[in-house]
């Protein structure tokens, strides 16, 4: 009993030397991984006992189908769970990868880029998913040295779902004839997120889910909590922040479990940002809702998977987006041919597409007219896209109406307020020159154009106030 005493007190001096060390060790740069250090004389419950007080947890969830999340055993490596639901949740997965580490440096952006208040209504929930145990816990105690302000606050918890709970990741269907390493990382990478949700769905109100290697914008938040109102009503599956992947996806945390078991039921059969557009149209949201500016963009230079290079950003992302449009309810009409099924409402909603209209002619209108009247502080519109450049509008307009017609769908007396230049247009300050409310909102052209015109959004800013 002595020897086993004096093991275990030995144990936990060099653990406490090993912590000591890389408290004293400092920053390491974004891409780089922790120090590789000597483990094979700690157990990793002893070294996770420096992280959490009592010891690695071993936290249940237990879950109504597929055995795989039934009863299933966490550890939890650091933080603790708070008996206090929070707003929203933000979770990522994380696995060593052959080339690059961004870790530290997505943790750093999403606290920073945050204030106290935001972060007390906030939990960032990581799953250290690696085979290797050892990398799990040199990541663990680097990320608990450099945030554990964030841990002891309950702002920010680290877990692992054992391995043996995982189903076979070997002799899995090659679709799309991908090769049978790829087939295996991104089969495991549906797991991992799986199980990564099905911890989280107690644990807030909402759930956003990122990659390990993004950048965040200003406030982003507060800037989802904008958004939220607006969708008020809305029988939505899932909002977007971004358009890459599975990044800035924020689901209702109660959709959670559906959504573990889903990714978890389908793991072999497509990637996870696949599944999760089937998951999105099984719920009946037929069209992609999606925010604009980017609240997150991807930072990471090499993919998880083989190291290969992979330069994906999103054009969209503003590191201060949080300053997202109100656009109060309204009804939108336009005196222009409409092209198929591109009509107004895409420019002004959410849905994903724009506005686009046949060879607007001089006097041609489109119009907003809101349900109520608004004090309006900025307009911004944008037309023209990507692929068609030469859609834009060449020469209009920005008119405030008030009076609305009988019928509801036009104002009968404007004011001029802005001049579109190479296809866009911005104006601030609008309530100074026009501070009573006003029920309409109108671009009118001011000479026909050959070219079509796309309007690709439509943005409006209110103030209350006498």
């Amino acid at each position: 009993m002595r020897c086993s005493l004096k093991r275990s007190l030995s144990a936990v001096l060099a653990a406490s030397c090993l912590l000591l060390l890389l408290l004293l060790h400092g920053g390491t740069r974004q891409e780089q991984e922790p120090p590789e250090v000597e483990l094979r004389s700690l157990a990793p419950d002893t070294i996770l006992q420096l992280l959490q007080p009592e010891g690695a947890k071993h936290i249940l969830r237990d879950r109504d189908d597929l055995s795989a999340l039934r009863n299933v055993s966490y550890h939890l490596l650091a933080g603790s769970v708070s008996p206090r639901k929070r707003f929203l949740a933000v979770g990522l997965s994380s696995v060593r990868r052959p080339r690059g580490y961004y870790l530290s440096a997505t943790l750093q952006s999403l606290f920073s880029q945050s204030t106290e208040e935001e972060l007390q209504e906030m939990v960032v929930v990581v799953h250290l998913a690696d085979e290797d145990p050892s990398w799990n816990v040199r990541v663990a105690v680097n990320i608990a040295q450099k945030f554990s302000r964030h841990i002891l606050l309950g702002q920010l918890l680290l877990i692992h779902a054992p391995h043996e709970l995982y189903p076979t990741l070997e002799g899995l269907k090659r679709n799309y004839n991908d090769p049978e390493a790829r087939v295996k990382f991104r089969s495991k990478q549906n797991v991992d997120y799986a199980f990564l949700l099905a911890f989280a769905a107690n644990l807030s109100s909402y759930y956003l889910m990122i990659e390990d290697d993004v950048w965040c914008a200003k406030s982003f938040l507060t800037a989802i909590r904008k958004a939220l109102d607006s969708q008020q009503g809305s029988n939505w599956a899932t909002l977007e922040f971004s358009k890459l992947g599975y990044i800035g996806k924020l689901y209702r945390s109660s959709d959670l479990p559906r959504l573990a078991r889903f990714l978890l039921l389908f793991y072999q059969e497509m990637p996870c940002d696949w599944l999760l557009v089937h998951f999105r149209l099984l719920l009946t949201q037929k069209d992609v809702i999606r925010f604009k500016p980017s609240l997150f963009q991807h930072m990471g230079l090499y993919s998880s998977f083989q190291g290969t290079v992979n330069r994906l950003e999103d054009d969209d992302f503003q590191a201060d987006a949080f300053d997202l449009p109100d656009n109060p309810p309204a009804s939108l009409y336009t005196s222009m041919s409409v092209f198929e099924n591109y009509e107004p409402l895409k420019a002004y909603s959410s849905a994903e597409g724009y506005f686009w209209g046949k060879s607007p002619a001089a006097g041609s209108t489109f119009s907003i007219v809101f349900q109520q009247p608004a004090r309006v502080s900025r307009v911004r519109v944008r037309t023209g896209s990507d692929e068609r450049r030469g859609d834009i509008l060449r020469s209009g307009v920005l008119e405030l109406g008030r009076h609305r017609q009988a019928d509801g769908r036009d104002c009968t007396a404007y004011i001029t307020v802005g001049t579109f230049e190479k296809g866009t247009l911005e104006q601030r300050g609008l309530e100074r020159g026009i501070p009573s409310p006003v029920e309409c909102v109108r671009i009118r052209v001011t000479q026909g154009q050959s070219e079509w015109l796309i309007i690709r959004s439509i943005d409006i800013w209110t103030t209350t106030g006498s």
